[in-house]
């Protein structure tokens, strides 16, 4: 059989692969920048916004759902820490990728942090206009029969959505509850030798009997700072997200996980995508070798200009949030 001229997720590879037998990158905490705009954060997971990191192949992301006087913001662990807009504003944003390109299947994973209902959650979408492009399974269970990424394409349902979590939800199937579908390893790490791939969430699963949920592997790592607050670890970047087969390197957490599942992770979390870059060690499991349509991005980790004073004043700020943040009992992550 000739093989696809059109290309699926940025390789005609992957055209004909179930959604859940090809292995996503994801960007952790999506929509939260280390960057200009928000000083340099260090609470921020990302050095690029949405936009550039699915024009780049990142194709799952997550964010935090918050609740903030009556609207749905995307906030880092408190609307005082990080605040990234509204929840519709950055569905707007993803919409606008999707339009602009008709081959590609992408994933949300929204984390629920102050119980939105479905009905409400699906008010966003509806209002960003992404809901007519929201994928519906065939089943609420768990299930090995994904359709393909043609198939999503074909059917224009290539938007996959999971909160974290949903209970009863009836009123948008498109909205699916992550653990119905989905088990994560640990998410807590702190040091290169953490990494596992044992089941964490949802509880009482093994690496051998996982009721046919997909495997999300979360590969990053946190900086334990003062008062017990957690951010994002930029230090050992550069080695958390290599593709190489070295302790705590991602290319060797893969194929560790790999073997643990019996096949390769659904999906993948990184911080910080463009440094690695993560998708080679993706590309890699996938066994794509000529990826095309995709934005070239920067390499490096990206540092405030000497020049700019903004540092300065972020770190301050960043402080006294600190303060605010271990007082109400919050955690940067």
């Amino acid at each position: 059989m000739a093989q696809s001229t059109q290309a699926c997720n940025n390789s005609p590879d992957l055209c004909s692969r179930q959604y859940n037998n090809i292995t996503h990158l994801g960007a952790h905490d999506s929509p939260f920048l280390r960057d200009e705009t928000t000083s340099f954060s260090t609470s921020g997971n990302q050095f690029y916004n949405t936009t550039v990191q699915l024009e780049a192949g990142v194709r799952l992301l997550s964010a935090q759902v918050h609740s903030q006087n009556g609207s749905l913001r995307l906030c880092h662990s408190s609307c005082d820490l990080l605040d990234a807009g509204t929840l519709r504003n950055w569905l707007g944003e993803v919409k606008s990728f999707m339009d602009a390109n008709p081959n590609e299947v992408v994933t949300i994973l929204l984390v629920n942090s102050d119980d939105a209902s479905a009905s409400d959650l699906a008010a966003e979408y509806e209002a960003a206009g992404v809901d007519s492009y929201s994928y519906v399974p065939s089943s609420a269970s768990a299930s090995s029969t994904w359709p393909t990424l043609q198939s999503l394409i074909s059917s224009n349902t290539r938007l996959v959505n999971f909160v974290a979590s949903l209970d009863g939800n009836t009123a948008a199937p498109y909205l699916l509850d992550e653990f119905t579908h989905v088990f994560e390893n640990d998410y807590e790490n702190s040091e290169l030798s953490d990494f596992s791939c044992t089941p964490n969430r949802p509880s009482g699963l093994s690496s051998g009997s996982t009721g046919g949920r997909m495997a999300l592997m979360n590969h990053f790592l946190y900086l334990n700072q003062a008062f017990g607050i957690q951010s994002p670890n930029v230090g050992n970047i550069t080695t958390t997200n290599a593709p190489g087969n070295s302790t705590g390197m991602l290319g060797m957490h893969l194929g560790q996980c790999s073997r643990e599942y019996g096949t390769q992770p659904t999906f993948v979390l990184v911080d910080f995508f463009n440094v690695g870059p993560a998708i080679e060690s993706v590309d890699s499991v996938n066994g794509v070798t000529n990826p095309v349509g995709r934005a070239s991005v920067s390499k490096d980790v990206l540092t405030e200009s000497e020049e700019s004073a903004a540092g300065v004043n972020a770190a301050i700020g960043y402080w006294s949030v600190g303060l605010i943040a271990a007082t109400l009992g919050y955690a940067i992550c």
